[in-house]
């Protein structure tokens, strides 16, 4: 065969595959159904806000409603259950995080769920480093204070979290492990009723990933950020390990549709929401919030799941935290 006409028929092959592919991805969805962020936390916590930044701009990248459906209780597991049983067609999408995709298979022994095979992912969003927050109200102002109070009185302190094996709660743990502290640990059914007990006084404290907006409004003080650098957000705040009390704790957010959900879903969300995560208006949004933007392919989303799921055993088994 001539050289010259076979790299023109490849190119060409190239070529209809390349429209095959953008004809498949243009034709999902293929109807005005709306689209479904199923949010399995109460309104007004960290996975909430992500899960509203994405929904106006997604709506218009795929031309239909998305909407935001919040299903919060028992540490975002009962609306993950009820995702699973979603048709696998891509209008139902879960806003997974680390507590419901990687912790609550060690917390719960009727989980419900297979955190692997029961989802599809489609694209990790972000993670958000836990900040130790205070009533502004608190006469402690550095971690020391804390760490000083609860060794004087032993189980006399609380701290609050978004639930059994939120990021909140296995954070709190952790300083607790760090600390050798004895503080309470009081559950809510989603950080945002948690936050709003800590700023009437009725806790004493939380490792919260979203309380920037009660930081900037004055009704939280902020003492420390358990990442490996400053937040840009909280440039004055002190790292953990800065604080005396070295620790590491991030909350991770990602979007996945149930098992055997149709690639050109997967491929089609996948796309929209990398080009969203690209926009610098978001990006703004989300690290002023105190976030790290990620973004990637699904494969890559997925493999990162997956190996979570095996570290948070040990965080899980280390935190002491018991298994329901």
């Amino acid at each position: 065969m001539n050289r010259t006409n076979f790299s023109r028929r490849n190119a060409a092959a190239a070529c209809l595959l390349t429209l095959c592919s953008t004809w498949a991805l243009a034709a999902w969805p293929s109807d005005d159904r709306p689209i479904k962020i199923l949010v399995p936390w109460p309104a007004g916590g960290a996975t909430d806000q992500v899960g509203r930044m994405l929904a106006q701009p997604l709506s218009q990248a795929l031309g239909v409603p998305v909407v935001v459906d919040n299903k919060g209780g028992a540490g975002g597991v009962i609306g993950t259950q009820q995702f699973v049983k979603e048709k696998a067609d891509g209008h139902v999408i879960l806003l997974a995080t680390s507590s419901t995709n990687a912790a609550a298979p060690h917390l719960y022994a009727k989980l419900g769920y297979q955190p692997v095979s029961d989802f599809t992912p489609v694209v990790s969003l972000c993670e958000i480093p836990n900040i130790m927050v205070v009533p502004a109200k608190s006469r402690w102002n550095s971690l020391k204070d804390i760490v000083s109070a609860a060794k004087k009185e032993p189980g006399k302190y609380t701290y609050g979290s978004s639930g059994i094996g939120g990021s909140q709660h296995l954070a709190g743990a952790q300083f607790k492990t760090a600390t050798g502290l004895d503080v309470r640990h009081v559950p809510y059914k989603g950080s945002g009723p948690a936050a709003q007990d800590l700023i009437a006084g009725h806790i004493d404290m939380m490792l919260d990933t979203g309380s920037l907006g009660s930081i900037k409004g004055g009704l939280l003080r902020p003492l420390a950020v358990a990442s490996q650098k400053r937040l840009p957000a909280l440039p004055d705040v002190p790292t953990f390990k800065e604080a005396g009390t070295p620790m590491l704790a991030s909350a991770w957010y990602g979007l996945m549709l149930p098992a055997n959900a149709p690639a050109e879903a997967v491929a089609r969300l996948n796309a929209e929401v990398n080009k969203i995560l690209r926009n610098p208006e978001i990006q703004a949004k989300l690290t002023g919030m105190g976030a790290i933007v990620l973004g990637g392919t699904a494969q890559e989303f997925g493999r990162f799941a997956a190996s979570e799921v095996k570290r948070y055993e040990t965080i899980v088994r280390d935190s002491g935290a018991p298994k329901e």
